[in-house]
């Protein structure tokens, strides 16, 4: 199981550029999701005038399923510059792949409990770090993408675009850095990212 929470409503803000189209995902019923919280904020941005929609779905980790039920929503998503994505690690990478063009962020942080996880089809994982770096990577998770789960850049090691720990492994921050160059936010490669604290507990306290 995890615990999907709302990131900092002023930190959500920062990282709208222009219009917003907001993704919602209520797929595995197991977890808790934020979702009064979440209707709040999109309440708030609706009356700020950028949102040009809002999408409530489950399991933005399967492609196809997702492709089908965006198909009614092209116009929306095609006018906004930010798409704003309420789920857990797994849905954002998912969706930041369909769009690579676009602003992809995420308003969620995931924590990590005992339990059944759910399923993905897809090869896209989410540690449940509780401190969710894909808004400064284009949504490409350095954690999970790089075998060496570095954060603050590429080891060095990779040889021809491969990671030098496993040969068949693409690396993960030429990967990051391809997708920023792509959607022009290769200045976000100059945001020092916060060292995590280990001493806290999944709740933060």
């Amino acid at each position: 199981m995890l615990i999907t929470e709302l990131k900092n409503k002023d930190v959500i803000k920062s990282l709208i550029h222009g219009k917003v189209f907001a993704l919602v995902c209520h797929g595995c019923k197991e977890i808790r999701f934020p979702e009064q919280e979440t209707d709040q904020l999109l309440r708030e941005l609706e009356q700020e005038g950028i949102v040009t929609g809002v999408f409530t779905t489950d399991y933005i980790c399967n492609v196809e399923n997702l492709t089908l039920r965006l198909s009614r929503h092209t116009a929306a998503i095609e006018a906004a510059d930010t798409i704003l994505v309420f789920s857990c690690g797994v849905g954002v990478q998912t969706v930041a792949e369909m769009f690579e063009a676009k602003r992809v962020c995420a308003a969620c942080d995931t924590y990590a409990l005992p339990g059944f996880q759910g399923v993905t089809p897809l090869e896209h994982d989410c540690n449940q770090c509780g401190q969710c770096y894909l808004n400064l990577t284009g949504g490409i998770c350095p954690i999970t993408a790089c075998s060496k789960s570095l954060i603050n850049g590429q080891c060095g090691g990779a040889k021809d675009g491969k990671c030098e720990v496993d040969p068949n492994m693409e690396c993960g921050w030429e990967r990051i850095q391809r997708r920023l160059a792509q959607v022009g936010r290769l200045d976000a490669l100059k945001c020092p990212i916060q060292v995590r604290n280990y001493a806290v507990d999944e709740a933060g306290k």
